[in-house]
């Protein structure tokens, strides 16, 4: 039998949410239609949706007027409604929802999507809620950083005029944009943690790590230490059920704001602004031979896991630096991270004898996965032949962020790829930059073609 997941919220989240649930449950009850309704209310989110459920649902109904995270259930039918409709007319939703024609989606890319989701579902304890925060953050980063990069079009300091049109650029860029970049940081990784009352005291604790100078890695202990004091208080604040809906309103954002705050003014803020001013000094001043060492290490870690942990470690690392003005390592990660697929692609060129015209097809595909920063292109090759395909791409990328390093190349938008190099100013020495993408891909596709078999001999 078909079986129908719902989700359901409304902005406050206290009374349609549970509402809807509550009315598409005894619907379906009525028909005898399998139902797992999914609630994202003020207490967080209830009866949360598994990996495995969305893929052997037959459709999603989504009764929400807020977000609740639409992407993971790419590839399924969803029938999308406003939260009221779920309350006035629920069996036409649940009759809509089985009459939808399931897809079936193929080929590389969603090959490629689909270790993305394996990889974001396994993702669990403190990782997963660094990486919420990160992915909240990246639309700041990318933004302030193509902005302050065009501010730069009408002179290096132009921007230093009042008035002019590069003074407001550089005011969007870097006194808005960027000063969110740390509060949305802290404040996700609250959220992930404790969910909807954790948002306020991370928000607040990360606008504290941001003010005092604490850097990224302040913003980091302020969003986990407002997230576990808000879950701590989420479990054991006990009213009677008709107060339970001061608790994420007012208690736990109350409560845990003022405990994280004054944890950061008094204890955390002052000894990490101490390390991160270490930290901006030492990377400032770098010599070339730690620069190119830096560089290699980095370069490495993105393409050993292509996307996992060790690549997100490097990745968050250079992000967290922008927002300190060293942009070094972010030129290093990003070109590094273009390489594997570049070099797959380049492979498939140079020796056609080692690659089936699948493989072929899908190099086609991993250039432009490449081009545009998404190293998860090189998994389907990786997970067929990992003992010679991830040394050759880890080499590859090593040397181009050795390169980047040494070339001295900067970055301010930490995503977009080839599709960020024209803008002027974005990347400092963009010839050699480029040189060290090219070098990076030319060296995995040269030991992929020395090291993989002919198709006849692995057949």
């Amino acid at each position: 039998m078909k079986k129908i997941l719902a989700v359901t919220a409304c902005p406050t989240g206290v009374a349609h949410t549970y509402m809807a649930a509550e009315s598409l449950i005894k619907a379906a009850k009525e028909k005898n239609i399998p139902l797992k309704v999914e609630t994202r209310g003020a207490v967080g989110v209830e009866n949360e949706f598994t990996e495995q459920e969305i893929a052997e649902a037959h459709a999603i109904i989504v009764a929400a007027d807020t977000d609740v995270l639409e992407a993971r259930f790419a590839g399924k039918p969803v029938v999308k409604v406003a939260v009221a409709q779920a309350i006035k007319n629920p069996a036409g939703l649940l009759e809509e929802a089985l009459a939808k024609q399931a897809s079936a989606p193929s080929g590389y890319v969603n090959q490629v999507e689909q270790s993305k989701s394996e990889r974001s579902s396994a993702r669990s304890g403190p990782y997963k809620h660094l990486m919420t925060g990160v992915s909240h953050m990246l639309p700041l980063v990318v933004a302030g950083g193509l902005l302050i990069a065009l501010s730069f079009v009408f002179g290096i300091e132009a921007f230093k005029v009042e008035g002019t049109f590069a003074a407001a650029l550089m005011t969007i860029g870097s006194g808005s944009a960027f000063a969110l970049m740390i509060p949305i940081l802290a404040g996700f990784i609250s959220f992930s943690i404790a969910e909807k009352p954790g948002l306020a005291p991370g928000l607040i604790g990360g606008m504290l790590a941001y003010t005092i100078g604490a850097g990224f890695l302040g913003g980091i202990l302020a969003g986990f230490l407002a997230g576990y004091t808000s879950l701590f208080l989420k479990k054991n604040i006990k009213l009677p059920r008709n107060l339970e809906g001061l608790k994420p309103i007012l208690l736990i954002p109350l409560l845990a704001s003022g405990f994280t705050g004054l944890m950061m003014i008094y204890v955390i803020g002052e000894p990490v602004k101490a390390i991160m001013d270490g930290l901006t000094a030492w990377l400032t001043g770098l010599g070339t031979t730690n620069a190119v060492l830096l560089g290699l290490l980095l370069g490495a870690m993105m393409a050993f896991d292509m996307g996992g942990p060790v690549n997100k470690a490097a990745y968050t690392f250079a992000v967290g630096l922008l927002a300190s003005d060293v942009f070094g390592p972010m030129a290093a990660v990003m070109a590094a991270g273009m390489t594997p697929p570049l070099g797959l692609w380049l492979a498939t060129l140079l020796a056609k004898n080692k690659f089936t015209k699948e493989e072929k097809d899908a190099g086609k595909a991993a250039s432009v996965l490449g081009i545009s920063f998404i190293t998860e292109g090189a998994i389907p090759f990786a997970a067929g032949d990992p003992f010679r395909v991830i040394p050759s791409i880890v080499a590859g990328s090593a040397v181009t962020g050795a390169l980047s390093m040494a070339f001295g190349a900067t970055l301010r938008a930490p995503h977009g790829g080839i599709f960020v190099l024209p803008i002027p100013n974005a990347v400092s020495h963009l010839a050699l930059y480029a040189l060290a993408i090219i070098i990076g891909t030319v060296i995995t596709a040269v030991m992929l073609s020395i090291l993989k078999k002919p198709v006849e001999q692995r057949a």
